[in-house]
């Protein structure tokens, strides 16, 4: 059962990281589209928070699928 709660866990945090992520791109986005050229300035840590919010996802996506194999062997 606690193996369970940590895959229904773990699936919240992947979620959660998903939309975190989704956010940075839209503002990414959104710097692209609005700001630039004038916004220059912003692109890199902009980019580094999106990069590092879709990193955060990949990782817990990954753990996710692991536990998830683990429980179906």
């Amino acid at each position: 059962m606690m193996e369970e709660m940590d895959i229904e866990t773990l699936k919240k945090q992947v979620k959660r990281a998903k939309r975190i992520a989704s956010e940075h791109a839209g503002e990414l986005h959104d710097l692209v589209e609005d700001r630039l050229p004038k916004a220059y300035e912003e692109i890199p840590q902009m980019a580094q928070a999106c990069y590092d919010a879709c990193q955060q996802w990949a990782q817990l996506s990954a753990q996710l699928e692991q536990r998830q194999a683990l429980e179906a062997s």
